[in-house]
């Protein structure tokens, strides 16, 4: 009796060779649980002070749940951001620069997958160079040519380095392209081609629901880094381009001039920790939502192309 409580116990805790025990799972959960919450504490901790007021920030004694929840701090961020306009802008040129790069990237990668090109092995070493080369390092290059054409100050800087092939992490995009073209059987090609399919044709109805995937990452991550990108914005775009990331980053001037206040800097002032972290969540908060409605979407296909996010 007492041999079988013991195995009992044993198999409770340590598990059989085919199924984790107590001891694992608890492992496990434990790291998932705690990984998580390094997470998802900066959230919750905009979250937690920008719904307080002024007399729960100098309060030691409120820590995360606010006595009373205050939303003067989302207004004022609201109009100190400019938000509705801001996200009109980073919305139409975060959709644009991502759309133009995956259609670009996507012929790319399709041409060097299906095609033997001249001096391929020399283009391969191109693409993997420039991934490598930061990108501060052509912004004066860019800056020269795009003030060559007179483009300086507009957005189309963006969109013609997007249709180009030359957007935020394209090199990436592109062997992520090519490593899916290559996957799949060239008969499937040559089959089209017997039915009498040309290689746009193919292309079209073949290759690309095939590399849904691929199409998909490079979408949502393009989407994300144009979002986030304010350098190469702000030196080639300028005022035509003032996306949420850019306003937010001159968020305490513009603050200043629509409440102006003898001391900005006290907690209990005019600006404080509450509407400045209201205004971080808010320039977030449409990939957050993005994120949530195609979390399913996502998570499948950064899984079938093997690639991770930054």
């Amino acid at each position: 009796m007492k041999q079988q409580i013991r195995r009992a116990a044993r198999r409770f805790a340590l598990g059989t060779s085919g199924r984790g025990g107590f001891l694992s799972k608890a492992l496990t959960y434990g790291v998932l649980v705690g990984m998580g919450f390094v997470y998802l504490y900066p959230v919750l901790y905009m979250v937690s002070l920008s719904l307080m007021n002024s007399a729960d920030l100098v309060d030691s004694t409120v820590v995360w749940i606010p006595r009373s929840i205050s939303l003067d701090g989302f207004t004022k961020a609201i109009n100190a951001l400019g938000f509705w306009d801001g996200l009109k802008v980073s919305v139409f040129l975060s959709f644009s620069a991502s759309l133009f790069q995956t259609i670009s990237l996507a012929c790319s990668g399709y041409g060097l997958a299906r095609f033997d090109l001249p001096l391929k092995k020399l283009w391969f070493a191109l693409i993997v160079l420039v991934f490598l080369i930061p990108s501060s390092v052509t912004l004066i290059p860019r800056y020269m040519l795009f003030n060559g054409y007179k483009m300086v100050g507009t957005i189309w800087p963006a969109l013609i380095t997007a249709l180009g092939g030359q957007g935020v992490k394209s090199s990436l995009f592109l062997l992520v392209f090519y490593q899916f073209f290559s996957s799949y059987p060239k008969a499937l090609d040559e089959a089209a081609m017997i039915d009498g399919a040309g290689s746009l044709r193919v292309f079209i109805r073949v290759a690309i629901p095939m590399a849904i995937p691929a199409i998909t990452v490079t979408f949502l991550f393009s989407f994300i880094w144009f979002w986030n990108e304010t350098m190469q914005l702000s030196l080639l775009s300028g005022a035509s381009a003032r996306t949420l990331p850019i306003r937010l980053a001159a968020f305490v001037d513009s603050f200043n001039k629509l409440y102006p206040s003898n001391d900005n800097t006290s907690v209990g002032g005019a600006l404080n920790e509450a509407i400045r972290l209201a205004g971080t969540l808010l320039s977030i908060l449409p990939l957050m939502i993005i994120y949530l409605l195609l979390q399913k979407t996502f998570v499948q296909s950064v899984e079938r192309t093997g690639i991770a996010g930054e």
